[in-house]
């Protein structure tokens, strides 16, 4: 099963995809988490450091790909969980998209994206074309990331209209939306109101998920130390579950721009619409509560 995650920049793609691929690991399936940001940073919270890209290992391979060895690109992290990250060209040079297409030709060259139970693609930003909509050409599911700010359901829609157009010609469904670290969540009900999609789970507004990243620390390690930390990996252990299950999916259909715009707009400026939500800079997250059929 391959699972790609999308959602707007700084949403916590990267964390909640950590900890997801940590509650799949502990049952009992072997994970394999690509990064696919030029940043490499997706899988820092497995083990605390930032691993070799593809980029540095065919760079010290001197670019050829006949030398590279799974072995030389994976790496084993917290949990058992092994991680790859895709890597880019040096800022304002290149295609950071190119890359990850050519990490999952790598992968599948080697054989290395045959042998494992789950690969989770945690996917740079919003971005849904080029090379950074490769990992949809391979996945099952796409699992958006999204808060009950202002911004996350732009993102979110254009990820929904991607779904939708990639679905044309690929076997890709929608699992649903994750909403992180949210007190609220009438912003995010609002949207799924008018754009149907499940909501696989919605995770507290509590500091110790942003802490985590920056300890470099999955919240089940964090755990070990924090028991009460444990109703926190619950969550995420649920959406392990639910993904486990082979959902059947959705494929969404899309708000126009203009709409969703208005939808939003008339959500904060009339008080009538609907209870405002915890904006915290008008970017705060508050997530959805259904489940997949």
């Amino acid at each position: 099963m391959k699972v790609a995650v999308y959602g707007k920049g700084g949403i916590g793609k990267s964390t909640t995809s950590c900890n997801i691929s940590i509650a799949l690991a502990r049952r009992g399936r072997r994970i394999l988490q690509i990064g696919c940001d030029p940043k490499h940073d997706s899988t820092f919270t497995l083990t605390g450091f930032l691993i070799p890209t593809i980029i540095d290992t065919l760079q010290s391979k001197d670019y050829h790909y006949e030398d590279v060895w799974p072995e030389d690109v994976t790496h084993r992290g917290y949990g058992g969980v092994d991680r790859v990250e895709a890597g880019g060209p040096p800022a304002g040079a290149g295609c950071g998209g190119y890359v990850v297409g050519e990490t999952v030709k790598l992968l599948k060259e080697s054989n290395a994206f045959y042998e494992y139970d789950a690969i989770s693609f945690d996917v740079s930003g919003d971005v849904v074309r080029g090379g950074f909509a490769a990992p949809s050409n391979y996945a099952d599911y796409r699992i958006i990331i999204t808060d009950n700010g202002f911004d996350a359901p732009f993102a979110a829609n254009r990820i929904a209209a991607s779904v939708r157009e990639k679905a044309h010609t690929h076997p890709l469904r929608l699992a649903g939306l994750v909403g992180n670290r949210t007190s609220e969540r009438d912003l995010i009900d609002k949207y799924v109101e008018a754009c149907p999609m499940p909501v696989l789970e919605v995770l507290p507004l509590i500091e110790d998920i942003r802490v985590s990243r920056v300890k470099g620390k999955t919240l089940f390690e964090m755990a070990e130390c924090q028991p009460t930390l444990n109703y926190v990996c619950d969550f995420h252990s649920n959406i392990a579950d639910q993904t486990l299950s082979e959902p059947e999916g959705v494929v969404p259909r899309e708000i126009p721009d203009r709409e969703l715009f208005s939808l939003l707009s008339d959500f904060y400026l009339n008080p009538n619409s609907g209870k405002r939500g915890d904006t915290q800079n008008s970017k705060q997250n508050t997530p959805l509560d259904f489940t997949i059929v």
